[in-house]
């Protein structure tokens, strides 16, 4: 057991720095504060390499114990550690919390734990770090070295002892991967490439070592009933249909080898062939519902970067407008917007292993080029961006690509605009699907006239609704102006010869007219403000329940 007195000494015989922080706290201190702390000195301890860093309560700035009266009660230290981790990245909290005495007083020593590789240690959504003795947010090339830091471990390189070419490779993944490798290695000779034996072919593929096999060879080439020797990792993707109200009405699973498994789960895939947007206005040419290369893109990814050690499987959601991705993992890029600079290359993979496997046989690219290549053909194909939903306080990756179109008139005008980036049209796509944006993206599109409104209900502007032929959708989220609305209301209670009708046959009748923008509540507040309206005019009177026409 750790002697924490000795570990006392040998911590004050430094002075403040990135790891350890001195505070006297006679009787009281600011969890919020501590919650900040522990974020800097765990980011800290990441990048310097050691275990943890340290907080010691009741000692000052000269390095002496003046003691501490600050939570004496244990439980109440137990329930701060609970506190600090319901507020941090991944829940983390101090490791221990020990009170010790030095000289008659009572010091309180916080234990933090270093940052997990690639993750960054948040406090309330914030990441902290230290300039000398000064607490403040985490510098972005900190956060970045912390982000893309390279795995200590690849999972995928292990070798599986006991695993053999002719019992555990299946020969028909074995003979596409050689085809494949082909493609890609197009310079070397094919007859020298049929050459090989298999254990030549897996060393220039990168999934043999020392004549073993590894667990990415497995992956990608393993028979079926060898899945069990990656146990306790669960290689599987789920395909799962649903319908419109998300119940689900069929379902799969799929194993290895994953080079052939792909091809099996897109085939549930029932991509439909588009004649006709929604309006009526043709295609030029037929468009398949989701593009082959993006499906294929995406579940390539989910597999190169699965988080085997979560003992997860791939999740595959078809629903009628949209395909659902999910895989176990933090997002290496850190963010889409990093995984969409070109300046920003991927250094390395979660699994080197499998994904030198993967490029061989052109399964993924060698410049992180997949990403962008999603968005620009979404672009080209006038369909809405995808959707990528990244928690850094949960690791998992989900992506939405959809397979039908959402003002459609609208988006191809923008991604006709050469004046337009990838970036602008993201933003755009954003506002039509009532996302949220940056300040600086909100400042450009209403500097280009695209898009009007308060925060946050922002709309497409009338000019461009106008450009496009979207006055009608335009006039469905901006409503149509008092005097026609109003004109509505009474018509509708004229329709009901004398006998009146009730609030909520009118909010049934109006709603769909009434700002899109709107919440239902809203929307009944503003019912309301044109029947007060109406009434003060002398058009409309209550009897009861019911509204009537004429003065009362």
């Amino acid at each position: 057991m750790e002697d924490y007195k000795e570990t006392y000494q040998r911590l004050i015989a430094h002075a403040e720095n990135e790891v350890i922080e001195y505070k006297t706290a006679e009787n009281q201190y600011d969890t919020n504060k501590l919650g900040k702390y522990l974020s800097a000195l765990s980011n800290e301890a990441n990048l310097r390499e050691v275990d943890y860093a340290w907080i010691l309560l009741g000692v000052n700035d000269k390095r002496q114990a003046v003691g501490t009266q600050f939570l004496t009660d244990d439980a109440k230290l137990q329930s701060l550690k609970h506190d600090i981790a319901a507020n941090t990245t991944g829940g983390l909290t101090f490791r221990e919390i020990i009170p010790i005495e030095v000289d008659g007083n009572r010091v309180l020593m916080f234990k933090i734990p270093a940052a997990p590789r690639n993750i960054v240690t948040k406090w309330k959504g914030v990441a902290y770090g230290r300039s000398g003795e000064s607490l403040e947010p985490l510098s972005q090339d900190k956060y970045d070295a912390i982000r893309y830091q390279r795995p200590v471990d690849d999972w995928s390189a292990h070798l599986v002892e006991d695993a053999t070419i002719k019992e555990d490779l299946d020969e028909l993944a074995l003979a596409k991967a050689r085809i494949m490798f082909k493609k890609v290695h197009d310079k070397m000779p094919p007859e020298m490439v049929d050459a090989w034996t298999t254990e030549d072919f897996l060393k220039h593929s990168g999934l043999l070592t020392n004549g073993k096999l590894t667990r990415g060879t497995l992956l990608l080439l393993g028979k079926t009933t060898s899945a069990y020797k990656l146990a306790p990792a669960v290689p599987q993707i789920t395909w799962t249909l649903v319908n419109e109200e998300g119940r689900k009405i069929d379902y799969k699973h799929f194993t290895i080898p994953f080079i052939l498994t792909v091809d099996e789960v897109l085939a549930k895939i029932r991509n439909l062939t588009m004649r006709e947007m929604p309006g009526g206005t043709l295609f030029p040419e037929k468009l398949m519902q989701y593009d082959d290369f993006i499906i294929r893109e995406v579940i390539h990814n989910a597999i190169a970067h699965q988080d085997y050690t979560l003992c997860q499987r791939i999740n595959f959601i078809e629903a009628p407008d949209y395909l659902y991705y999910s895989n176990a993992g933090t997002f290496y890029p850190g963010t889409l917007e990093n995984a969409l600079d070109a300046l920003k290359q991927q250094k390395f993979y979660r699994n080197e292993c499998l994904c030198k496997g993967m490029v061989s046989f052109n399964m993924i690219d060698t410049v992180s080029s997949g990403i962008q290549t999603i968005f620009y053909k979404q672009k080209e194909r006038h369909f809405p961006m995808p959707d990528y939903e990244i928690n850094e306080n949960v690791p998992e990756v989900n992506v939405k690509i959809y397979g039908r179109l959402i003002d459609e008139k609208y988006v191809e005008l923008l991604k006709r605009d050469n004046t337009l980036s990838l970036k602008e049209c993201i933003w755009l796509d954003a506002i039509q699907k009532r996302r949220p944006v940056t300040d600086e993206a909100l400042r450009i599109l209403r500097s280009k006239r695209l898009i009007e409104g308060h925060k946050p209900n922002y709309i497409i502007s009338q000019s461009v609704a106008q450009k496009t032929h979207q006055l009608p959708e335009y006039t469905k989220q901006k409503g149509l102006d008092k005097t026609k609305l109003t004109n509505m209301i009474q018509q509708f209670i004229e329709n009901a010869d004398g006998a009146g009708v009730m609030l909520n046959d009118i909010y049934e009748y109006m709603k769909d007219t009434l700002p899109s923008t709107k919440s239902p509540e809203s929307k009944k507040k503003m019912l309301s403000y044109l029947l007060r309206l109406l009434k003060l005019e002398g058009k409309i009177h209550t009897e009861g329940l019911r509204w009537k026409v004429g003065k009362s």
